[in-house]
């Protein structure tokens, strides 16, 4: 077949393939197509693995952070080197929360701004401006997941360069260490296409359909941010390379900071921010725009709250003793090198560590159960049993072998299992889900934790780089728990303790939003429904806000809930005067927020006669507040001087950087021969009771001989209770900095302790302190 005849062939294909809408199958056409241009064609200048030319020659990205909230512009320059005009299509991830608000093309002198479409007619008018020979250029959110955009740059003549622009606001999410975390995802992992969703028996599908490794990227990256706070910013880190930060006032609220030169795409580019009491709430009234008519969401000005609620210490100081906690552990291949070479996540070293602490800091007398995954599941017990030191050794037997040896990511399963198991009355069940998040099916998953929420919370953690936000985030938001990333050097044992803190804490339920507002103005509240309250973390309201209040008027937002059957509310007042200088940052947002909801209530109205009534209000919000939705486009169509570009056109494909297992090796083989952690050493010791045997591992973790232990031992004290309080405070004196992650098998040890009865437990702390060497006081150590 001649390249002309293919051309057309192209062209046709992509219209069936698009008005289908799939693009999965639109990506498959496209590769299958690729291959038989490229048996016709010679390449020329940049070169992929694959001998194709890469029209992408870099991407230059500009971050704008406003104390939570971050606004991204990204510039990606193309330029066509070759002889015939092309189409360059790149698939690459953006934050699954991102509002993506604006997309332009400059080519020459000529400036296109991309409208906001119908979905399907944004494909169409694409579609139609190639075939007469226009250029024009497409984003549109994958219909599998709303972290994977494609972008579409079509009919660039040869010798043209055009210059693509895109914008997006997020919210930063609060870390561990009370940090908000920025992150840029850069790399793309191939998603897994479970066994039977389209006829397959299982494979590697729906990613970008060319990748590289993450060193053979073939352009550049240049990321710059500037930070404006209210409160002092008090560091900046990353897991990349940073030129130094430069702060740009003495009150240090103002900085900025880039990215060295010579990223190499083997990471996320994350960046963590701290600022001084960033636990304050805060309230933004955002002006709304003034071309836009009043009484829309964009003409009337929207108030955006950050709540951060704080429980009664009373009933924070109970955890709960009592739960069915559920480890559901992804064994995929990928998971073996998932962390690129930033700190490579090898199974063993570090998923089965932290499998370790969670088991040493369970209550005494819950019920517990770990699941594997990959192409099929296991798990280690029938069904949930007791926890004791039988069943804990016995699980430790199994984690021992475990491996990233079970092929694919077929995670849907497993739940499905779990769920179908009756829940066990009076122990609260709790599922921990780890994986790379490698899959197409998010939907599926996130659907089947939805319909089931009423009987578990889901703290859901994911491993390395690539993982899937929309994943990530909507099994936590859906199973009303907490979402972690944990990528690069990240310690995952501070990240996984943090959301066992808050599975222990008891759930919040009945929680209701209320407004109090001036005669005049009234609320309409464009978040969904606030599902889940922790301790410390932040939870976002979008509202608009309608009529007309005076210049000095306040407005006043009540959270209710209830707390171990304690009736307890925050408030929150604020000033209805717009803060100058917000751009339209809390509209997009808001846009985005109240999009979601009716995506959700279109999905869950779909099997109803008249589904199309919320299609069509996500629309027309989408249109309207120009953000994008998994029912919209943006396009642009460059008609320029009305001449058609002339000759075949020729499909590019933009690899994406993916990870590759020899990237890895060095570091692996790094991690396998470092030496094990002390503390780790110490926690692998401790009994399911919360005690230590006094033994010579035991010893050796402390820096002593047994005979130096047991010599010193006070005679009125039992071994097993000398070595207890040995543990303890060695904990206290040597690893103070990740208390943590020791907190609660510590807090096992002093309950057991307690239960002993120990007539002299001064004067035991006082002999401990002296064999060796610290000053921990009693008091602190909870005795």
């Amino acid at each position: 077949m001649g390249v002309s005849c293919w051309s057309n062939c192209c062209v046709f294909r992509k219209k069936c393939a698009r008005r289908c809408g799939s693009l999965a199958l639109y990506l498959t056409l496209h590769t299958h197509l690729r291959k038989g241009i490229m048996e016709e064609n010679c390449c020329c200048g940049l070169l992929t693995v694959n001998k194709e030319p890469v029209p992408l020659k870099g991407v230059d990205v500009e971050v704008t952070v406003r104390d939570h909230v971050a606004t991204v512009a990204a510039t990606l320059l193309y330029e066509n080197k070759e002889q015939s005009p092309i189409e360059a299509i790149f698939v690459f991830p953006l934050p699954s929360d991102a509002a993506v608000c604006h997309f332009s093309a400059k080519i020459g002198q000529s400036e296109v701004v991309a409208e906001v479409r119908e979905k399907q007619k944004a494909r169409e008018e694409y579609d139609d401006a190639l075939s007469s020979g226009q250029q024009a250029f497409l984003l549109e959110e994958s219909e599998q997941s709303p972290d994977m955009f494609s972008l579409s740059v079509g009919s660039l003549p040869p010798g043209e360069s055009a210059s693509i622009r895109l914008e997006y606001v997020t919210e930063l999410a609060v870390q561990a260490d009370d940090s908000l975390r920025f992150c840029l995802p850069a790399v793309l992992n191939p998603r897994y296409q479970p066994q039977g969703s389209d006829g397959t028996s299982g494979t590697i599908s729906c990613g970008p359909d060319t990748s590289v490794p993450a060193s053979l990227v073939p352009y550049s990256l240049s990321l710059s941010a500037s930070v404006c706070s209210p409160r002092r910013i008090t560091k900046v880190e990353s897991n990349c390379s940073l030129d130094p930060v430069q702060y740009l006032n003495q009150q240090q609220t103002q900085a900025t900071v880039k990215l060295a030169s010579g990223h190499k795409f083997d990471r996320d580019v994350e960046l963590l921010l701290y600022y001084k009491d960033s636990h304050l709430p805060t309230a933004v009234v955002e002006v709304g725009c003034e071309s836009a008519k009043s009484g829309t969401l964009m003409g009337d000005p929207v108030v955006m709250l950050s709540l951060y609620p704080e429980f009664p210490p009373a009933v924070m100081s109970s955890m709960t003793k009592s739960g069915e906690f559920l480890f559901v552990i992804d064994r995929s291949g990928s998971m073996d090198c998932s962390m690129g070479s930033a700190g490579c996540c090898i199974f063993s070293t570090y998923s089965l560590e932290t499998l370790l602490l969670l088991l040493k800091s369970l209550p005494v007398g819950c019920y517990f159960n770990i699941y594997s995954f990959g192409s099929t599941y296991t798990h280690i017990f029938p069904k949930s049993v007791v926890y004791s030191q039988k069943t804990m050794d016995e699980a430790l037997k199994v984690i021992e072998g475990m491996g990233a040896d079970m092929g694919g990511t077929e995670i849907l399963e497993p739940l499905k299992h779990i769920f179908k198991q009756p829940c066990i009355p009076s122990q609260p069940r709790q599922l921990f889900v780890f994986t790379d998040g490698e899959v197409c099916n998010t939907t599926a998953v996130i659907d089947v934790v939805k319909r089931n929420s009423g009987s578990h919370r889901c703290f859901s953690f994911g491993i390395g780089e690539g993982a899937s936000t929309a994943l990530i985030k909507g099994l936590a938001k859906e199973g009303r728990g907490h979402a972690q990333f944990i990528t690069g050097a990240d310690r995952m044992q501070s990240k996984v303790m943090q959301s066992l803190r808050f599975a222990l804490q008891p759930a919040v339920v009945d929680i209701s939003v209320t407004w109090d507002v001036p005669a005049g103005v009234s609320v309409t509240t464009l978040s969904q429904p606030i599902t889940n309250l922790f301790q410390g973390q932040r939870s976002l309201i979008y509202a608009q806000l309608t009529g007309q209040g005076s210049g000095d008027a306040e407005g006043c937002v009540t959270v209710k809930y209830s707390l171990a059957d304690h009736p307890t509310q925050n408030q929150l007042k604020f000033s209805l005067k717009p803060t100058e200088d917000t751009g339209l940052t809390a509209h997009r947002l808001g846009a985005r927020a109240l999009i979601r909801s009716l995506e959700v209530e279109a999905k869950e109205h779909g099997d109803q006669s008249d589904p199309v009534k919320a299609k069509e209000k996500v629309i027309e919000v989408s249109v309207q507040s120009g953000v994008s939705s998994s029912l919209t486009a943006f396009i642009a169509v460059n008609k320029g001087n009305g001449e058609a570009v002339q000759g075949p056109l020729l499909r590019r494909n933009v690899p994406a950087p993916s990870l590759s297992a020899l990237e890895d090796e060095d570091i692996y083989n790094q991690a396998s021969q470092a030496p094990r952690d002390p503390m780790l050493q110490l926690i692998s010791l401790q009994r399911a009771s919360g005690s230590w045997l006094l033994q010579s591992t035991l010893a050796a973790v402390l820096g002593k001989t047994l005979k130096d232990v047991e010599s010193t031992k006070p005679t009125s004290v039992s071994p097993e209770v000398w070595a207890t309080v040995l543990a303890v405070i060695w904990l206290h004196g040597f690893k103070k900095d990740a208390q943590v992650e020791w907190e609660f098998l510590a807090m096992k040890a002093v309950s057991w302790l307690h239960g002993e009865k120990v007539p002299c437990m001064t004067e035991c702390v006082e002999a401990g302190n002296i064999l060796l060497g610290c000053q921990v006081q009693e008091s602190s150590m909870g005795m």
